[in-house]
């Protein structure tokens, strides 16, 4: 499917340039994993090619290109394009996907500022849940409510970075906090990119995305189960691996100004062994309900993009009220189990 040579040129490119994705992929099987490398490199392409020059503008229209070339089935000669190129063929992926990631990266080109947590949400969704999304479609998975779930997680990312580099994105003139955030606070922006401190409100306002973040991190988990089973550990040991940069920012009291929050390799082979064991102790659980919660509304184009729609597996339907009451179900048989138990040991008290 991907040309070896095409297919090393990927591994390198993450190899140095995502480590976190490297070291959870090292548990995905080769079927996965193979066109995993693919599309990362590709959107490494697409971000270190907008990041690291100051033509924009330019960098993500030519994306859009070469983006293009690709779904027409000519890609530009060059490995990441071709390995990008052949998953799209092989697996059939929703080009809604990559260009809500471009979408993405024209709002960074335009320094766009997101007034509200939702509008976070909006960017995170084109930047990270898009790619969560493809990554499902490289399982074979389609299913609306594991899809959400993946959107939950790749969300959930997003904000850790972001979290995380606070200070480095104030030095560089941008900011991805809720500037109604900032209103609240009576802080002028243009102020705080001059001297940016980790003063009590920023602190604040850091701690309250990481929250968020650990809420999504959560509710994404019920969806890793969903995934084939070769697959679940290398996703929770990217769900566990990210989460570790929002409890190091923590850590540091929430400052990710004066100081970056890292992990070491010690830690990431720790979150390996425990997202093995996380993905054994999934094989056997029940499902949970908040699997059926409904997507994030801003992440909804995404699932509708790549799912398959079949009928709800929730017997108790869609969205919250399908969810509030499939919990409420799941507590009534366990209370008549409960009082079975009781009634055969009182019967057997009485033989």
């Amino acid at each position: 499917m991907i040309a070896p040579a095409d297919l090393q040129h990927c591994e390198d490119a993450i190899r140095t340039g995502s480590y976190s994705f490297h070291a959870a992929s090292r548990l995905l099987p080769g079927r996965v994993r193979d066109p995993a490398l693919a599309l990362y490199a590709f959107c490494r392409l697409a971000d270190d090619s907008v990041d690291l020059t100051t033509e924009k503008t330019a960098a993500v229209l030519n994306l859009g290109e070469r983006l293009e070339m690709v779904y027409r089935g000519t890609p530009r000669n060059a490995p990441a394009d071709r390995a990008f190129a052949a998953i799209v063929e092989e697996f059939d992926m929703p080009r809604t996907l990559p260009e809500a990631l471009l979408e993405g990266m024209a709002w960074d080109a335009m320094e766009r500022r997101h007034a509200t947590l939702s509008d976070v949400y909006a960017y995170s969704a084109r930047v990270a849940a898009a790619v969560g999304v493809m990554m499902c479609v490289l399982m074979r998975v389609r299913d609306p409510h594991a899809l959400a779930r993946a959107c939950d997680l790749g969300v959930a990312m997003q904000l850790s970075n972001i979290a995380r580099d606070v200070g480095e994105d104030a030095a560089a003139g941008r900011i991805y906090l809720p500037t109604e955030w900032f209103d609240q606070f009576g802080i002028d922006i243009d102020a705080f990119f001059a001297d940016p401190q980790p003063t009590r409100p920023i602190r604040r306002m850091v701690k309250r995305l990481v929250a968020d973040s650990n809420r999504l991190y959560f509710r994404s988990e019920p969806g890793v189960a969903e995934l084939p089973l070769s697959c679940r550990s290398g996703i929770f040991a990217a769900r566990y691996i990210y989460a570790g940069i929002g409890r190091e920012v923590a850590c540091a009291g929430y400052d990710s100004i004066t100081r970056r929050a890292h992990t070491t390799m010690g830690q990431k082979m720790g979150w390996l062994v425990w997202a093995s064991a996380q993905a054994a102790i999934a094989s056997v659980m029940p499902r949970s309900a908040v699997l059926y919660a409904a997507p994030l509304p801003e992440v909804a184009y995404l699932v509708d993009a790549a799912a398959d729609h079949r009928p709800s597996e929730n017997p108790w339907g869609e969205g919250r009220a399908g969810e509030i009451i499939a919990v409420l179900a799941r507590l009534e048989a366990h209370q008549r189990a409960l009082r079975g138990d009781a009634l055969a040991a009182g019967q057997g008290r009485t033989i």
